[in-house]
Parts: C-alpha cells; sequence; structure tokens
C-alpha cells in the first residue's frame, strides 16, 4: 500500500499537467494571423490582407507605386493584434483586377471611388487613413468626399504640396504637358529596374540593408502584360493631383484632423522639404524623419509601429 501511495503522488503532477493541456486544447482558437481577402468592388475583383479585432480602432493603409497592400506587412504583423487594419490593393496593382485601360479608366478620381465603395462593403464607417506615395492622392481624395469618416491621417512620404516634387519631375511634368512626344522617356524615368530600385534604396549609405527581392518583385510585376499601359495611363492622370494640391490643403485647414506624418530622409522620389510643409496646413501635426527610403518600412517597421501605436492612443 505504501509503494502504490508513492506511485500515485509520483505521477500526480503529470497527470494534473495532461488534465491542464487537456482542457486548454478545449479552449476556442483565436485567429492571430493576417486573412488574404477579395471582396467584388464595382465589378472588380478586389484583393485585401486584413487583421486585427473589427471592434478595435480602423486604419485604412493605401499603398503606393509600384507596391501593392504587400508593403504594409510589416506594419499589420506588428500592430493587427491591437488595431484593426484593412490594407487593399488597387485596380491594376497586385492581387487585384487589372482590366485593360479600355475596359477601366485608370485616374486616381475612379481609384479612389472604388476604395470608398470597398469601405462600404466592409461597413467599415470610420477609420484612421494611411496614405504612402500613390496613398495620398487616392486618400485624400476619399477625405475631401467623406470627412465624417475620417478619424486621423497618417501620411508616409506622400505629397500634398507641389514644393514636394522635385528635379527628378522634369521629365514627368514634360509627359504631362505633351504625352506623345515623352511617353518613351517617362517609361523609362518611372517605370526601369534602376528607377524601381532607387525607388527603395535612395541615397541611404546603408544598402545592405534593403532586401533586393523587394524591387525585383516589383520589377516583374510591372512587366506584367498590359500594366506599363496601365502605370503609364495612371500617371498621365498624376498631373490632376497637382492641381488639387490647394483644395487638399484647404481641407487640412478646414477640419485639423490628427496628423502623423513619416518620412524617410533618403528618400529620392519627393522632396525633404515636404512633411514639415503639413505644419503649414496642421500646426498640431506630428512630424518624424527616419532613417529610411521612401518605402520607410523597408528598415524602420518597428519605429514606425511604435509611432503609429502611440498616435493611435494619443499619445505622445
Amino acid at each position: 500500500m505504501f509503494f502504490q501511495r508513492m506511485i500515485w503522488l509520483a505521477a500526480f503532477p503529470v497527470l494534473v499537467l495532461a488534465s491542464t493541456v487537456l482542457a486548454q486544447s478545449k479552449e476556442p482558437a483565436i485567429a492571430q494571423h493576417i486573412s488574404y481577402l477579395t471582396a467584388k468592388i464595382d465589378g472588380l475583383s478586389t484583393f485585401y490582407r486584413e487583421f486585427g479585432p473589427k471592434g478595435a480602432p480602423t486604419i485604412l493603409l493605401l499603398h503606393g507605386l509600384p507596391s501593392s497592400s504587400r508593403m504594409f506587412e510589416p506594419l499589420l504583423s506588428r500592430l493587427g493584434e491591437q488595431f484593426h487594419m484593412i490594407a487593399p490593393d488597387y485596380p491594376g496593382f497586385g492581387h487585384s483586377d487589372a482590366p485593360t485601360p479600355k475596359e477601366f479608366s485608370y485616374t486616381f478620381d475612379n481609384i479612389a471611388t472604388v476604395m470608398n465603395h470597398f469601405t462600404e462593403a466592409l461597413n467599415v464607417t470610420r477609420y484612421t487613413l494611411y496614405m504612402q506615395d500613390y496613398g495620398g492622392p487616392v486618400g485624400f481624395r476619399m477625405a475631401v468626399a467623406h470627412p465624417d469618416r475620417i478619424e486621423a491621417l497618417i501620411v508616409q512620404d506622400a505629397v500634398a504640396h507641389n514644393e514636394g516634387l522635385g528635379a527628378n519631375w522634369k521629365t514627368r511634368r514634360a509627359f504631362w504637358a505633351d504625352r506623345a512626344a515623352h511617353e518613351s522617356a517617362l517609361r523609362t524615368n518611372l517605370l526601369s529596374l534602376e528607377t524601381t530600385r532607387t525607388r527603395h534604396v535612395g541615397n541611404d549609405p546603408n544598402p545592405e540593408k534593403y532586401d533586393p527581392d523587394l524591387w525585383t518583385d516589383e520589377y516583374a510585376f510591372l512587366n506584367k502584360p498590359g500594366e506599363v499601359d496601365i502605370q503609364s495611363d495612371l500617371f498621365y492622370d498624376y498631373r490632376t493631383n497637382v492641381d488639387a494640391y490647394p483644395k487638399w490643403q484647404a481641407w487640412m485647414q478646414k477640419n485639423q484632423p490628427r496628423l502623423l506624418v513619416l518620412w524617410g530622409k533618403y528618400d529620392l522620389s519627393f522632396e525633404l522639404p515636404e512633411p514639415e510643409a503639413y505644419r503649414r496646413d496642421i500646426p498640431t501635426a506630428q512630424v518624424h524623419v527616419l532613417d529610411a527610403g521612401h518605402f520607410a518600412l523597408d528598415t524602420a517597421a518597428d519605429e514606425i509601429a511604435d509611432l503609429v501605436r502611440r498616435f493611435m492612443l494619443n499619445k505622445h
């Protein structure tokens, strides 16, 4: 009897552990991963990434050229358990449908309309806009059209002032003035492998920090059938953004939304005075120039996640 009691006492911790594990295994699992989804918007299959509790504050993330919602993966993985994060691909980008320019007119007005309808389809009525590069002209159109939906703005290397466009925009402005005469030069200037790489690395003295897959994958995307025509059409429409800058500035000045500006100091796409220009419109703007390039999440994801988290929680 004594030995039987000793054997039972020795086995008791194992039995307790086994029963605890069994009980835990019966608890419902909580999904802790990014979802990759599609929604039919205006007849187009629109791909998007979603992560986080739907009852939490929503961040709508709008990507740049020639990227897609994929650029936000580092941010989703760092903030998705705290905020409801949605990152769609525009028509003609990423995994969304890419109809030909004859089937869909590639203008920023039309893309903003699709994105507005996208939020309506998902029943997302209030959100913070996170805008990078092309996300700026898409997002500002959305804000002006539906100011009641905007909780706050986060700008990452996106321009809303003419002085943000520097010397490398000379070829691009010539293209806007005379498309036929400058189409070939524009395609080289905007869509080449070297330009695609430079958008990431800029003039960073430490290029070894950058994964070359970032730009080789984007260059492969730009070489998909029909993609050059899509991107040329959309960039020709970029001239309407410059014309709209005063309207966006007036909207910011009138509404004074909470604003966080994040800027990579090695960005060669836009001029470094641009982030401070936002303070003219919104004096309370938080502005941070980071040790990063145009796609600042490439190398500064931890710092950006911390700044966004504090901004969303209204902490300075």
